[in-house]
């Protein structure tokens, strides 16, 4: 090849990977459009739903709620005790704490279940002695033992409110194509320190802006491992839980909605659970979710153009799933553009509007209107005192996504990683303590 094409063909896959970022970047502006767009009426119609009226107290209908844990010690305790509190008849209620702990944390979940038992609620610990799948497999093997219609998942560190159940099911058994219902996620420590406060901005534009966002204008929305409710139906017709990504959530609620499930996000029903208190189990856990995000990408895509979704949807899909191919484009474009500036065209218009969009618009710009957006419109705060904070978030959020560029290129090329714990601080189980009744 000349090396005058080489330069030309480096040239032009950079401006393309430059074009390529600022359309994610815009992605991230009609978020925040769109969330402006429906707030109002997906607010009012979710007031209606939740409205619904229930059964009678004697024809509602059993809930299994799966207890997913791994080395949780006695935060155990705290979830159960939430369970316990749920306002919901105990004698319809089936408790499974899936436990495929290693350290010792099993005596923990019998004490807990046994508690469960004691107040009247069926209530089992279900271990595998393995660990294949991780958590799908252990969300899989506890639909095994149980043929309960409706299905809810809460993570250990979370504390759902007694009145969650009612709330979560008062729409899904109005609708029956209603496949899962998807709560927001709260917090218990935001307030802990720079790096948990941080991370509320940077998730309340995800879980709160951004999933409201795509529920409310009929875009696929990801459930989050936690939170929610499905109907078994929903779970089984979709293939059930599969253990060959490490985000095990995002791959079943896009199966399930391509096969014409509907998901429904709760923006006024908030369930707190816990940051991690520091920089390194934050960028360990960011770790996962990317790689995980970049594994459901590569597996899901194809199906979603084949789907009988509209080119809309299709599209939009594309760029929310294509998301966890930010960081081997990232490094593209690096690559080309160094190569572009020292020996090929150097910098032109085209290729400083395109960087500086990206960096700008996408990176900074972008991601600050839709954690602005969160904290004004959900949390009530106000612009004056988010501003002189921002700078910080976006610092530190800026550094857990380049340290961990890695994960997606594992994904890319199908390297398996294990399920790594997200450390809790709070495992003696004082903090958001319900403590079970007896």
């Amino acid at each position: 090849m000349p090396i005058s094409l080489f330069f030309s063909l480096d040239h032009a896959i950079f401006l393309s990977c430059l074009a390529i970022h600022c359309l994610f970047g815009a992605t991230v502006f009609w978020i925040a459009v769109q969330y402006l767009r429906y707030r109002r009426r997906g607010l009012a119609r979710e007031a209606q739903l939740l409205r619904l009226p229930l059964p009678r107290e004697d024809e509602l209908p059993c809930v299994l709620v799966q207890l997913p844990t791994f080395n949780e010690g006695a935060l155990i305790a705290r979830i159960a005790g939430a369970v316990q509190a749920l306002d919901w008849p105990h004698n319809r209620l089936q408790v499974q704490i899936l436990d495929d702990s290693t350290d010792g944390s099993i005596a923990h979940s019998r004490t807990a279940a046994a508690a469960l038992r004691a107040a009247g609620i069926a209530a089992d610990v279900i271990l595998r002695g393995h660990r294949t799948g991780f958590k799908a497999g252990a969300l899989a093997e506890g639909l095994r033992h149980s043929d309960a219609a409706f299905v809810a998942i809460l993570d250990a560190d979370y504390t759902p409110a007694p009145d969650f159940l009612r709330a979560m099911m008062r729409p899904l058994l109005n609708d029956a194509k209603l496949g899962f219902v998807q709560a927001r996620c709260d917090y218990l420590n935001a307030g802990e320190n720079a790096v948990t406060y941080a991370q509320q901005r940077v998730l309340d534009a995800h879980f709160a802006v951004e999933q409201a966002a795509r529920n409310w204008s009929g875009q696929l929305m990801p459930f989050n491992g936690t939170c929610g409710v499905w109907r078994r139906a929903a779970i089984d017709a979709a293939g059930g839980w599969q253990g060959d990504t490490l985000a095990e959530d995002l791959d079943l609620s896009y199966r399930a909605q391509l096969l014409g499930w509907r998901a429904l996000f709760l923006s006024t029903i908030a369930v707190k659970g816990e940051l991690p208190g520091s920089m390194g189990v934050w960028r360990q856990q960011q770790f996962r979710w990317t790689k995980g995000f970049a594994e459901a990408g590569r597996k899901l895509l194809w199906p979603v153009w084949r789907s009988r979704l509209s080119l809309e949807q299709k599209l939009v899909s594309t760029l929310h799933l294509g998301g966890g191919m930010l960081g081997p484009l990232f490094v593209l474009t690096m690559a080309t553009g160094i190569v572009d500036l020292i020996f090929g065209q150097g910098p032109g218009w085209a290729s400083i509007s395109l960087l500086a969009f990206s960096l700008l618009g996408g990176a900074i710009i972008g991601p600050a209107v839709l954690m602005l957006t969160g904290q004004i419109m959900v949390r009530g705060s106000t612009l004056a005192f988010e501003l002189p904070r921002l700078p910080r978030v976006i610092g530190l959020q800026l550094a857990n996504g380049l340290a961990n560029l890695g994960g997606t290129l594992e994904a890319l090329i199908g390297r398996a990683t294990a399920f790594e714990r997200t450390p809790k601080s709070a495992e003696d189980g004082i903090r958001g303590h319900y403590a079970p009744r007896t």
